[in-house]
């Protein structure tokens, strides 16, 4: 029957609506285990969706150290590693479906790059005193919001969840790349060797003191690359207006910070370059990452997709990967494989009936 409804579930994800338009929700998370079936018929139909859209996540359980009953996938991003329940005597019996993430502070680094240019020091100074502010604000909101359910003001929370004490913190980086630019005067970014020891040291550190505010509070935290789809905007916005000269991508008008600590935009169509390079850098996240594997466009085949995530997902550590193919959409003509400004079946049709 399982396998059923996953077969239906992909037959319709793979059709996309009535003008071949994706269907972004929901986003299914696959576990891929050692035994996994990559022969099956269903394993056919997944990475036959996956080349053309896109869409499927994929949690590396073959060459990580986790089990599959020891995490839970919140969102499209964010990750529980619930064996940290169990090193606090919670047990997973019970606690792992009572989790979740408490609220997200996130830590704009382009700034702090821009602002201690040269100064590794006051850098990580300032980065502490962020930290710990982030660490206030998510003990107050846990205070007000167990105070709410004590209070009886969430029955429905009172009832399911009872409490917060399984609830991570969760803390996050956004624009690790453009500290690094900033940092540095524009002479390293995060694909010099220069550069990708100092964003792995920057995850230490966050690590590290996360480590010391379980210790403090009593409170479970997690580092996560938040998503960050609308802050990395308004971070880029805010400091254009205060830091003229500090450096950003994107373009004037719409400036932007590169998401957590990935590689920057177009920087590589080679997924394996992109694996190697992130490897490192994906495994420093305790609460949630992806490492999206850009494609120019739709994969060849289901077949030579499924070979790429098994290869991807054996040879490297990192815990969680999606594959995005670039791909266009036609009013009149549905999906059309790779980035097109015009359709060029229409372009066809309108040079045949000018022909004719």
């Amino acid at each position: 029957e399982m396998d059923m409804i996953n077969r239906a579930y992909m037959e319709v994800m793979a059709e996309g609506d009535a003008k071949g338009r994706v269907f972004t929700f929901p986003i299914p998370t696959y576990n891929i285990t050692k035994d996994f079936p990559w022969e099956s018929e269903n394993a056919r139909l997944l990475f036959e969706l996956t080349a053309k859209y896109g869409l499927p996540y994929f949690q590396n359980f073959i060459n990580s150290e986790l089990e599959p009953h020891m995490v839970r996938s919140m969102c499209c991003r964010l990750q529980l590693d619930l064996s940290e329940l169990l090193k606090r005597g919670n047990g997973l019996f019970g606690s792992a479906e009572q989790t979740g993430s408490l609220g997200v502070v996130t830590i704009n680094c382009a700034r702090l790059g821009h602002i201690h240019a040269g100064d590794t020091d006051g850098l990580f100074a300032r980065l502490d005193e962020l930290l710990d502010l982030g660490r206030d604000s998510l003990e107050i909101k846990r205070q007000v919001v167990q105070r709410l359910i004590d209070s009886g003001l969430l029955p429905y929370t009172k009832r399911y969840l009872g409490t917060l004490r399984n609830h991570f913190s969760t803390l996050g980086v956004n624009g690790v790349n453009e500290m690094i630019r900033n940092f540095t005067g524009d002479a390293q970014d995060i694909t010099t060797p220069w550069g990708n020891r100092f964003a792995l040291r920057l995850l230490d550190h966050i690590r590290k003191r996360m480590t010391e505010f379980q210790a403090q509070t009593g409170h479970l935290y997690n580092l996560e690359a938040t998503p960050a789809e609308g802050t990395t905007y308004r971070f880029a916005r805010e400091d254009r207006k205060r830091y003229p000269g500090i450096l950003q991508a994107g373009t004037e008008a719409e400036p932007y910070y590169t998401n957590s600590s990935q590689l920057p935009v177009g920087f590589t169509d080679d997924p394996f370059e992109a694996l190697s390079r992130q490897d490192k850098l994906q495994c420093k996240y305790t609460g949630g990452t992806v490492l999206h594997l850009y494609m120019n466009s739709r994969i060849s085949s289901g077949e030579a997709c499924g070979k790429l995530v098994r290869r991807a997902l054996t040879h490297f550590r990192l815990p969680y990967i999606t594959v995005t193919p670039t791909f266009s959409i036609c009013p009149k003509h549905g999906y059309l494989s790779g980035e097109h400004e015009f359709c060029p079946k229409c372009d066809a049709e309108a040079l045949a009936a000018r022909a004719a």
